[in-house]
């Protein structure tokens, strides 16, 4: 595990607003937080062993059988329980840039890395931190020449257009997706992911799951989550989106930044006058701003950093404190 993931503000003073995070700002988690203010008496007891009442709701909303679904403690738990069930395939393959976890997972385990190919190719889709999607055609010519395809659709829930979905990959066969809760109803702190895979390659993995492995709390968070959707979650999405492309939009306006191409809510992007240490030290200071430093992403330099886009207003005053900086550098 790599240090300086993003939303490391646990390291930094007050904050006014996080760009470092990929996670949305517009998801209200007021209506949860008073749910699980009446169901504390859980702690005082055992959780599920398997977390499977939340498993089965999980089938129901992806119209799949609960034993093609397995719940999980974040992404991040699924990437190693994975590594570790499937090590017996001994290399593994990962296009970078992309989130290190997938080969710190495959190297724990004793994997070695064979970059044009590999018995398990790693994806992130969308990719994380380029914002790339990978289509269809793609999905099928890698799924075709590797044993395993393992998709990471944590990003899933924040695209213009549908993906992947788990029926289709279920029936690939050779596909395992992981899927991350903590994305789509922004609860990054209670970590609730879930494996989508054919019955038994799920039968697999339970051989390595960890009795009790996801907390009281956090099953009874997913299973009201999953129950009390908001009405309005895919246009409050859209929204986002929609910001996010006018702070691409203006963030290329300034002289020597560069954004790539991304078609989520956070974009990668390229400084020319300083570093990106440098850039999120002033933020920082000045105005309290957080973005990610993704120099630390294996395939990039000291000049890249990751924003995810925000309100309106906190968009507009990021826009403005870069140029002001690249200003300040260019003299």
């Amino acid at each position: 595990m790599i240090e300086g993931h993003g939303d490391d503000i646990y390291k930094y003073g007050p904050i006014r607003c996080n760009f470092s995070s990929n996670i949305s700002p517009l998801i209200d988690t007021s209506g949860l937080c008073e749910f699980l203010a009446t169901r504390m008496e859980v702690i005082n007891h055992y959780p599920e062993p398997s977390a499977h009442a939340l498993e089965v709701a999980l089938a129901k909303e992806y119209d799949i059988h609960p034993d093609e679904v397995l719940v999980t403690s974040g992404a991040t738990d699924a990437i190693y329980l994975i590594a570790q069930t499937l090590r017996d395939e001994r290399t593994f393959a990962v296009k970078r840039p992309t989130f290190s976890e997938y080969a710190d997972a495959c190297l724990m385990y004793g994997y070695e890395e064979a970059p044009k190919g590999g018995a398990i190719r790693w994806l992130c889709n969308p990719n994380n931190p380029t914002g790339e999607v990978y289509p269809l055609e793609k999905l099928q010519i890698l799924s075709r020449r590797h044993h395993w395809l393992i998709i990471d659709q944590s990003y899933e829930d924040y695209l213009w257009r549908g993906i992947l979905s788990p029926r289709e990959a279920i029936d690939m066969q050779n596909v395992i997706q992981i899927h991350s809760m903590t994305k789509r109803f922004a609860i990054p702190g209670l970590r609730l992911g879930f494996i989508t895979a054919p019955a038994s390659v799920i039968q697999r993995l339970r051989t390595n799951y960890r009795p009790w492995a996801i907390n009281a709390l956090a099953i009874e968070a997913g299973k009201w989550l999953l129950a009390n959707k908001h009405p309005y979650e895919r246009y409050m999405m859209e929204d986002l989106l929609a910001e996010a492309r006018i702070l691409a939009r203006r963030l290329r306006g300034i002289f020597g930044i560069h954004v790539y191409p991304s078609e989520t809510n956070f974009m990668l992007c390229s400084i020319q006058q300083a570093s990106a240490a440098e850039l999120k030290a002033y933020l920082l200071e000045k105005h309290q701003f957080l973005i990610r430093d993704a120099s630390n992403f294996a395939g990039l330099k000291d000049c890249h950093f990751r924003i995810a886009a925000q309100d309106p207003d906190s968009n507009d005053e990021l826009v403005a404190a870069i140029y002001t900086f690249t200003r300040l550098k260019n003299g």
